[in-house]
């Protein structure tokens, strides 16, 4: 904005405008699906579970979710985790999957050429377009892919119900 528009619109409201605060900066870190948080995520080398109840920064899990006749399959492609790093939960209308990856090795901000890849926790809840059997479920981790059948549940069957007498 230059001098003329500043008197301009100093004349426009009867005076001098208020000065504006200073814009301040946000050092965000990206992941393969986004944008995430002020963190840092290829610093951390060990996941410590104090961080999770902190708010560490979480990234978001990406999913395909697609039904068959009988199930709703969740598949996500999960590199570089123990499948005992992965806390899931299943309700009849939801599923949770949580976990973290570590980087083995600290590297400087300075060094990277390229940071594509999310190091640290991630997770995805998802609401279930219907009712599932979590008791039931099947979960299977086979070439860093995660693949979660969750039955559907039968509410379609009738039952016919007879009557005691006392």
């Amino acid at each position: 904005m230059d001098a003329n528009d500043k008197s301009f619109f100093e004349r426009l409201v009867g005076g001098k405008s208020e000065p504006q605060p200073e814009p301040y900066e946000i050092e965000l870190a990206r992941s393969n699906s986004g944008i995430l948080s002020s963190a840092k995520p290829h610093t951390r080398t060990k996941r410590n579970d104090a961080d999770w109840a902190q708010g560490e920064p979480e990234g978001q899990l990406t999913v395909d979710v697609y039904q068959t006749a009988d199930d709703i399959v969740v598949e996500s492609a999960i590199a570089g985790i123990r499948p005992d790093d992965l806390d899931i939960t299943v309700t009849t209308d939801s599923i949770s999957i949580r976990g973290a990856r570590e980087h083995e090795k600290l590297v400087s901000d300075e060094d990277y050429l390229y940071q594509e890849c999310y190091w640290g926790r991630f997770g995805r809840s998802i609401i279930l377009p219907q009712e599932v059997d979590p008791e039931n479920a099947d979960v299977r981790f086979k070439n860093g892919i995660l693949t979660v059948r969750l039955p559907k549940a039968n509410r379609k069957k009738t039952r016919k119900l007879k009557v005691n007498i006392d």
